[in-house]
């Protein structure tokens, strides 16, 4: 499996990506944002991490006008998967890829830890390997996480079973760190093949750097 991992100006989490999935065997290709189409073989695009552009007007509202992102979009209109993780899930709700927005947090602070996910849906490549139910210890770390949609909008996502993951604590009781919209995490679009979370499931894949949760997420798009 071959997975390309976008970098942007400012993305500080390409390589802890790019390392998470070489360690499930894949063969990785980091994809500067300047490139204007998206290698024939890639299996998953992933817009990995960090403060892209620095994050001076909304987070990801400038890297959504970079090349790359116009490939991304006919990539996966094409069926390509595609995986953002905290910034690159502000990038594809910014370019539409995926519904709804990512706010200031609600506390105004930027929040680093390790916080509870519950997994709400798992009929799709991302989450085939977990238990709906299924608590896991995934780290966050944002300052813009608070997920926002309208409340025409949140029914479409539960309708279509594109709510993915809620924030809980360790024993699946709703836990909010950021304010966001029924406490969600994760979503995918209507077509399950694009996917994005706030928190970052390739800072934990080693039970040294307190979990490893993280694996059996990736492991959703290997070999589907």
């Amino acid at each position: 499996m071959k997975v390309g991992i976008i970098q942007f100006p400012g993305t500080n989490c390409e390589y802890d990506t790019q390392h998470a999935f070489a360690a499930l065997g894949c063969e990785t290709q980091i994809l500067w944002h300047k490139e204007d189409t998206i290698p024939s073989d890639m299996d998953l695009v992933v817009a990995a991490g960090g403060f892209s552009y620095g994050d001076y007007l909304r987070s990801g509202a400038i890297a959504k006008m970079s090349p790359i992102m116009k490939a991304l979009k006919v990539y996966a209109e094409n069926g390509g998967k595609v995986l953002g993780i905290c910034n690159g899930f502000q990038v594809l709700t910014e370019t539409g890829l995926l519904p709804g927005a990512l706010k200031r947090n609600e506390g105004l602070h930027f929040i680093s830890r390790h916080h509870h996910l519950k997994v709400i849906n798992n009929d799709n490549i991302f989450l085939r390997h977990c238990n709906v139910d299924q608590v896991l210890n995934i780290p966050i770390a944002h300052h813009d996480g608070n997920f926002y949609i309208d409340e025409h909008g949140l029914q479409e996502l539960y309708a279509n079973g594109q709510v993915l993951l809620k924030y809980t604590d360790e024993k699946g009781n709703i836990d909010n760190p950021n304010g966001s919209v029924d406490s969600i995490a994760g979503i995918c679009n209507k077509s399950k093949n694009v996917f994005g979370l706030m928190p970052h499931p390739e800072r934990a894949m080693e039970t040294l750097l307190g979990s490893d949760d993280g694996k059996a997420m990736l492991e959703g798009f290997i070999n589907a």
